[in-house]
């Protein structure tokens, strides 16, 4: 008799088990960066028109109040899955609460608007750090090739903010507190070493030579620009190691705090590897992330 009663409270545990496991993951959090219109709109395509932010949380308890603004590469032309879902996901493990951006991209759209969807990100996390439970003062960016130029200009062209805005998110700094920059894109003047796709598509065709310079990241860095975590192969022959070489530079002639990771990693597009990931970790760990 003892058996009649087993079996079926087995099949039931195995029941739930089942459901569980077949049930649906919950959509994550998707927001749109700007309220409305985003300004220099040219249609309302979801896709292409309207930059958002999923939020990526981490699990419960592990949370260390960090955030971090993820842009994946892709020449600006399309951007790479990849290199942000993964990449979102591993912060959020490591307890980094991840905001993985959907910028607008060429050729229907050029600077500044890039430029614009990635400073109104760090501006929304920090504005609206209490909901998502993240330390407005521990807000960073991380980007990877096209999305590391994007990310190296946000953290090199960053303002304060305006108090009089009527708009509360564009009262706050768009200022990363620190950067991760995965073999990016750096120079658009120095010409021996330029992606000629990302420059195409962020600046068109024929760009001036004073905005090829001010978006030359290495060439904008002041003593203010924030703390960096610089990784680039030595055989990335898609975008090459000098960018990076440059870039490592400027930031130790202001005494910008770096992290220099340059080895031969492999071709350009390697993404999260244990190469890098781990050491990230530790050092986003003395940054207090």
């Amino acid at each position: 008799m003892r058996a009649l009663f087993v079996y079926p409270t087995l099949w039931a545990v195995l029941a739930v088990t089942a459901a569980a496991q077949t049930a649906p993951t919950p959509p994550l959090p998707v927001i749109p960066v700007w309220p409305g219109t985003p300004p220099l709109a040219q249609g309302s395509d979801p896709g292409k028109d309207i930059p958002t932010l999923t939020v990526y949380a981490p699990p419960a308890g592990k949370a260390t109040g960090a955030a971090i603004v993820v842009l994946p590469g892709g020449a600006y032309s399309h951007l790479s899955d990849r290199e942000g879902k993964p990449t979102s996901q591993w912060l959020a493990q490591n307890g980094i609460t991840a905001f993985l951006l959907k910028y607008r991209l060429g050729p229907k759209y050029h600077h500044p608007a890039e430029l614009m969807d990635a400073q109104r990100a760090i501006r929304d996390v920090r504005a609206n750090a209490a909901q998502w439970n993240v330390d407005p003062h521990r807000v960073g960016i991380l980007g990877y090739s096209a999305g590391g130029h994007l990310a190296s200009t946000a953290a090199t062209h960053f303002t304060a903010g305006d108090p009089q805005a009527a708009d509360p998110v564009e009262r706050v700094s768009s200022r990363p507190d620190l950067q991760i920059l995965i073999y990016p894109v750096i120079t658009l003047s120095d010409e021996p070493n330029v992606h000629h796709g990302s420059r195409l598509a962020l600046l068109g065709p024929n760009p001036s030579k004073d905005l090829e310079v001010y978006l030359s990241s290495d060439q904008q860095v002041t003593a203010d620009t924030p703390p960096c975590f610089l990784v680039h192969s030595t055989a990335d022959h898609g975008v090459p190691v000098a960018n990076s070489d440059l870039y490592a530079a400027a930031l130790m002639k202001d005494n910008v705090p770096l992290v220099y990771l340059r080895a031969n990693y492999g071709g350009h597009g390697f993404g999260l590897t244990d190469a890098w990931a781990p050491q990230c970790i530790a050092w986003l760990r003395t940054q207090k992330f």
